[in-house]
C-alpha cells in the first residue's frame, strides 16, 4: 500500500485584483495530476466536497472544447460549466468557470503544474473573477471545503496509480 501525505491547499484572495490563488502539492508526477484534471471519469471521483456527488454531463478536454458537470447534494443539483481555452499536457490548463446559478459571473482559471522532482507536483491555480463581489461570493460559497476535500480525494486516487 502506498502512503500519501495529506496537505492543505493554500487559498489566498489577492488584495489588489479580484483573484483567488490556490497552491497545493501532490505526491505524484505532473502527468498524473494533469490527467486527473482532464479525464472525466477521474474528475467525477474527486471533484468537490465529500457531501456531494459529481455527474459529468459534457467533457471535451481539448483546446477549444467545453465542459459541464452537476454537483448533487441532498437531492439538489448545482450546475457548473465552462470552456477549455488551452491545454498543454502535464503543464497548463486555461479554462472558464461558471456556476449556472450566476451565469454572468465567469471566472478565468489557470492551473499550472510545476515539477518538484522525486515524482512530486505543485499545482498553482488562479481564478480571475469579474469583480471583487464575485470573487468574495465564490470564497463565501464554501468552495474552500470543496477544494480541501476534493484534493484529499485526489491524493487517494493518485496513490492508487
Amino acid at each position: 500500500m502506498t502512503s500519501t501525505t495529506h496537505r492543505e491547499a493554500r487559498i489566498v484572495a489577492d488584495p489588489d485584483v479580484p483573484l483567488i490563488r490556490i497552491t497545493r502539492e501532490f505526491d505524484a508526477p505532473r502527468e498524473k495530476v494533469f490527467r486527473a484534471h482532464v479525464d472525466p471519469e477521474l474528475v467525477a471521483q474527486w471533484m468537490g466536497p465529500n457531501s456531494t456527488r459529481t455527474r459529468i454531463d459534457e467533457w471535451d478536454a481539448r483546446t477549444g472544447g467545453s465542459w459541464r458537470y452537476t454537483a448533487i447534494h441532498e437531492g439538489q443539483e448545482y450546475g457548473f460549466y465552462g470552456s477549455f481555452h488551452e491545454l498543454r499536457p502535464a503543464e497548463l490548463i486555461v479554462q472558464t468557470f461558471t456556476f449556472s446559478g450566476m451565469p454572468d459571473g465567469v471566472a478565468l482559471e489557470k492551473l499550472r503544474l510545476e515539477d518538484l522532482g522525486d515524482g512530486r507536483t505543485r499545482l498553482v491555480a488562479t481564478s480571475l473573477c469579474d469583480s471583487f463581489a464575485d470573487r468574495d461570493a465564490m470564497l463565501a460559497s464554501g468552495m474552500d471545503v470543496g477544494v480541501q476535500e476534493g484534493y484529499a480525494k485526489l491524493d487517494e486516487i493518485l496513490s492508487r496509480g
